[in-house]
C-alpha cells in the first residue's frame, strides 16, 4: 500500500498508472522513518550517525530535539533504534502524537500560534541543562520556522500579520526567510547558541531548494549569515511598520564561532534524492525520462503552462521531472495551493497524450490533497461539467475544481517535506 490513498480512483489509464506510480517512489523515497534508520544505526557500545560513529563513553546524556513537518516520525524511529540510550527529548510537529523517552507537542502552520511559543520555550529550556558532556541530536524539517517562534517585544499575533501581508503582496520567499530568521530568538542558529558546550549533531529533511541550510526551518542550528541590516532593509523596502501598525523589533543572531565549533549539520533528505528515484521508476517503465531542475520557481499557474508547452515538443514516451516551489499570488479567497493551481493551469492547455501531475511532498498543498493531476480526462470532465477554468483561477479556487472533475491527490500527511514534486508526461 502505498502513500497515495486516491491512487486507484485515478489509475484509470496507462499514464495516469505510470505518473502515479513515479509519484509513490518519489514518496517512498523520502520517507523519514526510512532516512533515519539509514543515517541512524546502533552497536553494542556506539551508535553510528551522520556518517560518524558516537561511542556510548563519549556522551553522559543524549538529548534528542525535533522541529517540522518530519519531527514525529523521525523521533519514532529514534526511540525504536537508540531506545534506551535516549536521555529525554523534544518532538515539535504539526501533528499530535505519543513518545516513550519524548514530550511531543503540536503547533501550527503556515501561521504561529500561542501553542508554538510554548512548546519553543520548552526546547531552549531543556537546551539550558546542556554540559559539556552532553550529546544533543537535532531533526530539522520544513515548517520549523512557524514553529520555532519565540519573539522578542512582539507577539505571535503580530508574526501572524506579518506573514500574512507578505503572502498577499507576493513577498519573494528569500526575503520572507531573512526576516523570520530575525524575528525569533529560536532561528538563525539561536538552537546551537543554547545547546553550548554541548556537542551537537543536526539531521535535516531539506524542503529548500537547493538545500542551504542556513534557509531549512530558518536555520536554527547553523551559524546565519544575514545581518539585522538586511531584515531592516526588507523591513523598509515593503513599508512594513507603516502597513501594519507595530514596530518589528528585529533580532540579531548568534555570530561568534564557538557556538558552531562543535556542531556537524547533515543533510540527509532532499528533493533531489526524491527525483533521482523518480527518474528510475519511470526509465524502469520504459520513458526516457529527465530531471529538469530541483530548484523550480515562478507563478504556478504559468509554471503549469510553461510545463505543458515544454511536454509538447517530446517524442512519445518521455517524461520530465521538477522539484522546487511555485507561488500562488492571492487574488481570491477559494481553496488549494500552488500545486492544484499548477494542474489547473496546465490543464488549459493540455491535449490528448500529454498529463502533467504536482505534488505537495508533504501531503498538504494548502488544504487537506497533496495536489492534482490533469490530462485530457480532466479537461473533457471539466466541459461536460461547464467549468471554467479562468474563473476557479480568479478565485485561487483550484481545489473546489479538482473536486468536482475528482482528480486530486489525496495521501494525508506524509510525515514527509522535501518541496514540490512535478510529473509531466508525452505518451
Amino acid at each position: 500500500m502505498g502513500k497515495i490513498t486516491s491512487f486507484a480512483e485515478l489509475a484509470v489509464t496507462p499514464e495516469r498508472k505510470v505518473a502515479l506510480a513515479i509519484a509513490e517512489a518519489g514518496l517512498a523515497a523520502i520517507d523519514t522513518g526510512a532516512a533515519i534508520r539509514k543515517w541512524v544505526k546502533k552497536e553494542s557500545d556506539a551508535f553510528s550517525i551522520g556518517g560518524g560513529v558516537i561511542r556510548n563513553e563519549e556522551y553522559e546524556r543524549l538529548f534528542v530535539v525535533g522541529v517540522g513537518k518530519c519531527a514525529l516520525d523521525a523521533g519514532a524511529a529514534l526511540e525504536e533504534i537508540l531506545g534506551d540510550n535516549i536521555t529525554k527529548g523534544i518532538i515539535l510537529d504539526l501533528r499530535e502524537g505519543h513518545l516513550k523517552r519524548m514530550k511531543t507537542y503540536a503547533g501550527t502552520h503556515p501561521f504561529p500560534t500561542e501553542a508554538n511559543v510554548k512548546a519553543t520555550t520548552e526546547i531552549i529550556e531543556l537546551l539550558a541543562e546542556c554540559t559539556p558532556k552532553d550529546l544533543v541530536l537535532f531533526i530539522i524539517s520544513g515548517g520549523g520556522s512557524t514553529l520555532l517562534c519565540q519573539p522578542r517585544n512582539f507577539t505571535y499575533m503580530e508574526e501572524s500579520k506579518l506573514l500574512e501581508y507578505l503572502f498577499e503582496i507576493s513577498a519573494p520567499v528569500e526575503k520572507i526567510n531573512v526576516l523570520r530568521k530575525h524575528l525569533s530568538l529560536a532561528r538563525g542558529g539561536h538552537l546551537a547558541a543554547y545547546a553550548y558546550p554541548a556537542r551537537v549533531i543536526s539531521l535535516i529533511f531539506s524542503d529548500v531548494p537547493g538545500d542551504d541550510i542556513e534557509f531549512i526551518a530558518s536555520g536554527p542550528t547553523v551559524k546565519d549569515t544575514t545581518t539585522i541590516h538586511e531584515a531592516e532593509a526588507i523591513a523598509r523596502k515593503y513599508k512594513i511598520e507603516k502597513r501594519l501598525g507595530f514596530k518589528l523589533h528585529l533580532l540579531e543572531n548568534p555570530k561568534d564561532e564557538k557556538y558552531f565549533k562543535k556542531v556537524k549539520n547533515v543533510v540527509v533528505v532532499s528533493n533531489q534524492i526524491a527525483l533521482a528515484t523518480m527518474r528510475d521508476e519511470a526509465e524502469r517503465a520504459g520513458f526516457k525520462t529527465k530531471v529538469v531542475t530541483h530548484t523550480l520557481h515562478g507563478e504556478a499557474r504559468k509554471v503549469g503552462v510553461a510545463i505543458v508547452k515544454k511536454v509538447r515538443k517530446l517524442s512519445a514516451r518521455s517524461v520530465l521531472l521538477y522539484g522546487g516551489e511555485t507561488t500562488v499570488t492571492v487574488r481570491g479567497n477559494g481553496l488549494g495551493g500552488r500545486n492544484q493551481e499548477l494542474a489547473l493551469g496546465a490543464m488549459k492547455k493540455i491535449r490528448r497524450g500529454e498529463l502533467v501531475l504536482s505534488l505537495a511532498s508533504d501531503g498538504r498543498d494548502n488544504g487537506n490533497y497533496a495536489g492534482a493531476l490533469c490530462d485530457i480526462i480532466t479537461k473533457e470532465k471539466a466541459e461536460r461539467a461547464e467549468l471554467n477554468a479562468n474563473d476557479f483561477l480568479k478565485r485561487n479556487d483550484s481545489s473546489r475544481f479538482f473536486e468536482q472533475v475528482g482528480d486530486m491527490l489525496v495521501t494525508g500527511g506524509t510525515g514527509s517535506n522535501v518541496s514540490d514534486l512535478i510529473i509531466a508526461i508525452k505518451s
